[in-house]
């Protein structure tokens, strides 16, 4: 497994930190984007991360050659040879579906697939390919370097060569699945996605401030950051895709959106990414 190489589809904040994790554990990665702009991002942010990543208090100590482990590209094509394909693109089922037939064109079918999607059920995403055994599922956490947990989800049809290759290469990354059943959401959006949906209510209701709302969850129930803090971070974008795929999901009013949040999205302020969200960076 010296040699192992990883496809990374999708260079935003979760890609990109996939990528200087792989990297700093000595895996060579292939991150793909059509964005251009996004790829020059990730790659100033992977250069920043071998600069610093001893100031991040991380459990391991990373490769001394981040830099040279990682390779970016706007072709799917040049995933061919990899070992293993996350995807972590936009959170629309159609998007997902012609991505992972791209994929399929270019790795074939015997490829593990996993789909590092917030809320779409595996079980479903698995179906757009002839060989639906071969995809899983990875929810990751947000920053990815930092986090050394993660979900993982059995599609309905996932087979064991795909568990089996999944859980050697979070081993060899030092991430320790929880393993979850399939479910739109899973465990952790089910439950988040909720709690930042009603905090954002909180605010576009006037009952509170932003840095109210976290004060409390970071005081009173000890988390380590608080719900807006938390979707800054994630990105207002990826909640709000998040939300309303719930909704479409289950049906259930509970899981409307925030009209807050969609303003925001249509404003631009989606974040840390973009220097605004509920706060300013």
């Amino acid at each position: 497994m010296n040699e192992l190489r990883v496809g990374v589809i999708g260079a935003g904040t979760m890609g990109t930190g996939l990528a200087e994790r792989f990297a700093g554990h000595g895996l060579t990665v292939t991150l793909i984007d059509t964005d251009p702009e996004q790829l020059d991002s990730a790659r100033r942010n992977v250069e920043t991360f071998e600069r610093t990543s001893s100031l991040l208090g991380l459990a391991y100590t990373p490769s001394s050659n981040v830099s040279e482990l990682v390779t970016y590209s706007d072709q799917v094509a040049d995933l061919r040879g990899v070992d293993y394909v996350i995807e972590n693109v936009t959170e629309d089922f159609s998007v997902k579906r012609d991505v992972y037939s791209a994929i399929d064109d270019v790795c074939g079918s015997q490829m593990v697939l996993a789909a590092n999607t917030s809320c779409i059920p595996i079980t479903r995403l698995a179906g757009v390919r002839s060989c639906p055994e071969n995809t899983i599922g990875i929810h990751f956490m947000n920053p990815v370097p930092k986090k050394d947990t993660a979900e993982l989800i059995r599609g309905r049809q996932t087979g064991e060569r795909a568990v089996e290759q999944t859980l050697g290469l979070l081993k060899r990354t030092g991430i320790r699945p929880i393993e979850v059943n399939d479910s739109a959401g899973f465990v952790t959006n089910r439950v988040l996605m909720m709690t930042i949906n009603e905090a954002a209510f909180l605010v576009h209701e006037g009952v509170a401030q932003p840095e109210q709302i976290d004060d409390i969850f970071r005081s009173c129930f000890g988390h380590a950051s608080g719900p807006l803090e938390t979707a800054d971070l994630i990105g207002i974008d990826v909640i709000l895709a998040s939300i309303d795929e719930l909704y479409k999901e289950y049906g259930d009013p509970k899981y409307r959106a925030c009209p807050l949040l969609r303003m925001m999205v249509d404003s631009g302020d989606t974040g840390r990414k973009k220097g605004v969200g509920f706060y300013q960076y």
